[in-house]
C-alpha cells in the first residue's frame, strides 16, 4: 500500500494577511505586510513592540461566549481554519468511513495566553490555589486535534505534532504516511498558535531572536536583507485536508495539489542555532527529493522558512545550495514570513497553502522588504523581491526549521488529471 497517492482536496487559513484562503492568497501575491502595532497587552515595557496580529476578526463571530471561555484561541484558531477546509473539500461526514478519517493537529506553545494569564492571576491571588476548572485542557497541544476530531466526528489517528517551528508540517509528513500507508483515507493537518503575549514576546525578546525595528514595524521582517535584525511574531492557522487519491476521485473532489515527498532530519548542533552549513536542512530536503523520485534541478519554486535571522537564513541558502552541486539551482525562491511574519507552529501549515497555490495559480509570491541582499547570499539564488511574478510550475518545495534542530520538508506537485 506504500505507493497510495495523497492528494490536497481542502485548506483553510486564518493569517495577519487574511482570514480566509482567498484573502490570504491575494494578501501574498500583492506583497501585504502584515504587521503592526501590538494591540495585545500594553508594550511600553517590551523591546518589541509590533507584531503581525489577525485583523478585522472577532471570535464571536465563530462561537458563543461560552464556547470560547473554555477555549484557549489558539484551540478557537485551528477550529475555524478546519470548518473552511472542510467545506473547502466538500466533504459530506455521513459518506467516509470516519474511522479512517483522523486529525494530526501541531502547535509549538500550545495554550500560552491561557498559562500567561491563570499564572499571573494566581500570583496576585491571596486567597489560595485558584484555577479555571478549564485551565488544563485549555493549555494541552493537542486540545485542538481532539476538538476537530469531534466537531467531525473523525475517529481515526488523532494526536498533536511538537517539532518547534517546524510542527505542522511534521504534521502533513504524518498525515501523507499514514494516508500512503494505507492506515487513513482522509486528514485534517495543519497548526494553530496565539503566541502574542507578554511572555511570548518578552521570551523570545530576552533571546535576542525578535526584530525591534519599532520605527517601521511593516518592513521589518526583511528576509536574505543585510539589514536584517529578527523575526516578527505571528498568529493565526492553517489546515489542509489531506485524502487518498483513489478516494477524492470516487466523490468528485476538487483537487488542488500532490503531496509527492517529506523529510525530517536534526542539526544536532545547538539548542536554538541552525547549523552554518544547513547540513541538518540538506538532509531533510534530500530525502523528500528521494521520495518524490526528483532532483533539486527539478524544484521550479521553494518557499523559504528564511525567518529574517541573521544565522538562520544563509543557513538554509547554504544547504540549499550544496544539493546542487556544481549544477545550476534553476528554482525561483521567496520568503512569505516577509509577510505574514512568523507563526512558529502554524508557519508550515500556511506555508504549505501559499506553496499549493503557487502551483495552482502559476504566481510565486514575492519577498518584501529585502532591499539590500546581503553579500553573503551564495550566488545562484534567485529570490522573488517585491513583486510577484508569473511562472509555469511543476512542483514546489516547504522549508521549516525549529528549535532543536528540527528540520521538516514537503515537496508538492501541481495536480493533472
Amino acid at each position: 500500500m506504500s505507493n497510495r497517492r495523497v492528494v490536497i482536496t481542502g485548506m483553510g487559513a486564518l493569517t495577519p494577511i487574511g482570514n480566509n484562503v482567498q484573502d490570504f492568497w491575494t494578501g501574498l501575491a500583492n506583497g501585504v505586510s502584515g504587521a503592526g502595532p501590538i494591540t495585545k497587552f500594553d508594550t511600553s515595557l517590551f523591546k518589541t513592540k509590533f507584531a503581525c496580529e489577525l485583523k478585522n476578526f472577532d471570535l464571536e463571530e465563530h462561537f458563543d461566549k461560552k464556547f470560547i471561555r473554555k477555549n484557549d484561541p489558539f484551540t478557537l484558531y485551528a477550529l475555524i481554519a478546519s470548518r473552511e477546509a472542510m467545506a473547502n473539500a466538500g466533504i459530506n461526514p455521513e459518506t467516509i468511513n470516519k474511522n479512517k478519517s483522523g486529525v494530526i493537529w501541531a502547535s509549538g506553545n500550545g495554550g500560552i495566553t491561557t498559562f500567561e494569564t491563570e499564572i499571573l492571576e494566581y500570583a496576585k491571588s491571596e486567597i489560595g490555589p485558584r484555577f479555571s476548572p478549564f485551565f488544563i485542557p485549555k493549555i494541552l497541544a493537542d486540545t485542538p486535534s481532539g476538538a476537530i476530531a469531534l466537531e467531525h466526528e473523525f475517529r481515526g489517528i488523532n494526536y498533536c505534532t511538537v517539532s518547534a517551528c517546524a510542527s505542522s508540517t511534521s504534521a502533513i509528513m504524518d498525515a501523507y504516511n499514514y494516508i500512503k500507508w494505507g492506515k487513513a483515507d482522509v486528514f485534517i493537518a495543519g497548526g494553530s498558535e496565539a503566541p502574542i503575549t507578554q511572555s511570548g514576546i518578552g521570551g523570545f525578546n530576552a533571546m535576542k531572536a525578535l526584530s525591534t525595528r519599532n520605527d517601521d514595524p511593516a518592513t521589518a521582517s526583511r528576509p536574505f536583507d543585510k539589514n536584517r535584525d529578527g523575526f516578527v511574531m505571528g498568529e493565526g492557522a492553517g489546515a489542509l485536508v489531506l485524502e487518498n487519491l483513489d478516494h477524492a476521485l470516487a466523490r468528485g473532489a476538487r483537487i488542488y495539489g500532490e503531496v509527492v515527498g517529506a523529510g525530517m532530519s536534526n542539526d544536532a548542533y545547538h539548542t536554538t542555532a541552525t547549523h552554518p552549513d544547513g547540513l541538518g536542512a540538506k538532509l531533510a530536503m534530500e530525502m523528500a527529493l528521494e521520495e518524490a523520485g526528483i532532483t533539486i534541478q527539478d524544484i521550479d519554486y521553494a518557499n523559504l522558512h528564511a525567518t529574517s535571522t541573521p544565522v538562520g537564513d544563509l543557513s538554509e541558502l547554504n544547504g540549499l545550495m550544496s544539493l546542487a552541486g556544481d549544477n545550476q539551482l534553476g528554482l525561483q525562491v521567496s520568503a512569505t514570513k516577509s509577510m505574514t511574519g512568523h507563526l512558529l507552529g502554524a508557519a508550515g501549515a500556511i506555508e504549505a497553502i501559499a506553496t499549493v497555490k503557487a502551483l495552482e495559480e502559476s504566481v510565486i509570491p514575492p519577498t518584501i522588504n529585502t532591499t539590500d541582499i546581503d553579500e553573503a547570499v551564495p550566488k545562484g539564488i534567485d529570490i522573488t523581491q517585491h513583486t510577484a511574478i508569473k511562472k509555469e510550475m511543476t512542483y514546489a518545495m516547504s522549508n521549516t526549521f525549529g528549535f532543536g534542530g528540527h528540520n521538516a520538508i514537503a515537496i508538492f506537485k501541481k495536480y493533472v488529471n
